[in-house]
């Protein structure tokens, strides 16, 4: 059958494409005067603001500076990293010769901590079974007035020790540090001194609970258990900081000016105090 519509078939089906447009590169963009001004005052708010902001700088460092010169130690507080509460790094502050006893004295106060969490514990599950709310104040006051008082009064001194080898401060420390031990010592007997001993959990008061109500005595005995770790603990440490004492003290005396004359004074006195025996080895050495 013929095609009605007898249309020619084109040649090039595709369109031409339109002929390229000259790029005009002299054409200039209009900015509002409006927004140029706005520019140049942020840009001169940023920079007052910088001024400020070196002023400030130099002002605290100015401070810093003079607390310096006048010994004061700006410490910023890093411990525990969840609650920032005290400054605390042994790792750059201490000498490394010296870390390894700051450790062992940092688990004693934290473990004088469990000890008088553990008690509160403990003394509150006498107080539920009918042991009386005195003994439970007790147990809140020891708690909230030691964990404090343990750090100021031994634990910091003994840091500034271990940082400036101050024979002063390691004094300081030993003298309080027996109070702690007298403390902690006490708590592991409770001897039946105040309110028959129960407001701290140690092994009298564990004895006598523990055919009264199990779980109460469990729980003394475990505070008994944690002071009496603490108390060996810390008669290591203060045994350790009596032989750095020591130490410190001979090195003081060696680097004075008198350690020659002292010297020569010791070995002339020694010829009265040692036993013959020894004088006869001290003269051959």
């Amino acid at each position: 059958m013929p095609n009605p519509r007898n249309v020619a078939p084109s040649s090039n089906s595709r369109l031409s494409p339109l002929p390229p447009e000259p790029a005009d590169f002299s054409a200039t963009v209009d900015i509002p005067l409006e927004s140029s001004k706005d520019l140049k005052k942020r840009e001169k708010e940023l920079q007052a603001r910088e001024a400020e902001l070196n002023k400030r700088e130099k002002e605290l460092k100015r401070r810093e500076e003079a607390a310096a010169r006048a010994g004061i130690v700006i410490e910023e507080k890093n411990w525990p990293p969840f609650l920032p509460l005290i400054h605390h790094d042994i790792a750059n502050e201490i000498p490394t010769h010296l870390q390894r006893m700051q450790y062992f004295a940092f688990a004693s106060f934290l473990g004088l901590v469990c000890c008088l969490f553990w008690n509160v514990v403990a003394v509150t599950s006498a107080w539920i079974k009918g042991e009386g709310v005195k003994i439970w104040l007790l147990a809140i006051i020891y708690f909230i007035s030691g964990v404090p008082g343990a750090y100021v009064l031994w634990y910091r001194p003994l840091y500034n020790a271990m940082r400036t080898d101050s024979a002063l401060k390691f004094g300081l420390f030993f003298l309080l540090y027996l109070f702690h031990i007298v403390f902690v010592v006490f708590a592991a007997v409770a001897p039946p001194a105040v309110f028959e001993g129960k407001s701290l959990a140690g092994i009298l008061p564990a004895i006598d609970l523990i055919s009264v109500n199990a779980l109460v005595g469990i729980f003394y005995f475990i505070g008994f258990g944690l002071f009496a770790l603490e108390s060996l603990l810390s008669i290591w440490v203060i045994q350790v900081s009596i032989q750095m004492i020591n130490r410190s003290v001979l090195q003081h005396i060696l680097k004075s000016e008198m350690s020659e004359p002292l010297w020569h004074y010791m070995r002339a006195a020694s010829v009265h105090v040692l036993p013959r025996k020894w004088k006869g080895r001290r003269d051959e050495a």
